[in-house]
């Protein structure tokens, strides 16, 4: 806590360097698209799990709390998905190092340029939708139905976490053969470390696409205002391709691990703590695994007929 306390006054307090802000909005950036991408995920699933459920998330969805949140989701993925794919072009050019701060400032221009014409067609949306409708915050509906749903099962998700730890720590003691242990480590950390280079690569592709797609051309207000009006109608005819479930599944699967190991990497850095570090890894795991799977059960299932 002392470290994640330290670096966010340091950060305040520093002056001038664009590589410092650039490393500090990449992180904030990446976290909260996670955030998102777990109660999208999780939400998404209840079209097979809990269709009633669906339903009223997606209109949740369409209050001007979430449309807010909606214009803030896509700044974040456009600049963390532009200033990940300089940070991979630096890796394996290191000769360009000398040219980082330039590198920052063409992914900040970029954003800038991507956004304003994307805000634009994203507010005629809200625009359209809202227009002649009474403002209504739908305050306790989000708290409730959103907020303290997933609020308690992020709490469940760490105690489990934390249990999981002290039985690990219980089991297997201090002792051990540790240099083995680095070494295994060392080989995990490598392979991380090249996943997250050409999962990013690839999720450039598909999240903005799916960005642009769900976003920006339809726009979620769309999703339950066709047809017969039902949102679970826009998700079965989407999934009514094959290429789209592909398409789904394959941005599920590379988006929640990307996320979930940046969220780790975060972990690593602000708990020096080894027993409160593994317990949330283990929570960081339990979350993967839970998420990925009711992402991937309910595509594979579909939406239920009728």
């Amino acid at each position: 806590m002392a470290t994640l306390v330290t670096t966010v006054t340091e950060t305040l307090r520093y002056r001038g360097k664009i590589g410092q802000w650039s490393w500090v909005f990449h992180r904030l950036a990446g976290l909260g698209t996670l955030l998102f991408l777990v109660i999208h995920v999780v939400d998404t699933s209840w079209v097979y799990f809990f269709p009633e459920l669906y339903e009223k998330a997606i209109s949740i969805y369409q209050s001007p709390l979430f449309t807010l949140g909606e214009f803030i989701l896509v700044a974040a993925v456009v600049y963390h998905a532009f200033n990940g794919l300089r940070i991979v072009i630096l890796d394996y050019r290191p000769e360009w190092w000398e040219h980082q701060a330039m590198a920052a400032q063409i992914v900040f221009l970029a954003t800038v340029v991507v956004l304003v014409p994307t805000f634009v067609l994203m507010g005629q949306h809200v625009a359209e939708f809202y227009g002649g409708r009474p403002f209504d915050l739908r305050v306790n509906e989000v708290i409730v139905d959103v907020g303290l749903p997933f609020g308690g099962g992020m709490i469940i998700v760490l105690v489990l976490g934390v249990i999981l730890s002290y039985l690990f720590g219980a089991a297997t003691g201090s002792a051990g053969a540790a240099g083995m242990q680095l070494q295994r480590r060392s080989r995990f950390e490598q392979l991380m470390w090249t996943y997250m280079r050409l999962s990013g690569v690839a999720l450039v592709v598909l999240a903005l696409g799916h960005l642009a797609i769900m976003h920006v051309i339809n726009g979620v207000f769309s999703i339950n205002q066709s047809g017969e009006g039902l949102a679970a109608n826009f998700v079965a005819a989407r999934w009514a391709f094959l290429g789209w479930r592909l398409y789904d599944i394959g941005l599920l699967i590379l988006a929640m691990v990307h996320g979930f190991n940046g969220f780790r990497y975060v972990v690593r850095d602000y708990t020096p703590n080894p027993i409160v570090r593994r317990g949330l890894n283990w929570a960081i795991v339990i979350g993967a695994v839970i998420t990925i799977g009711m992402g991937a059960v309910a595509l594979i299932n579909g939406v239920p007929a009728g």
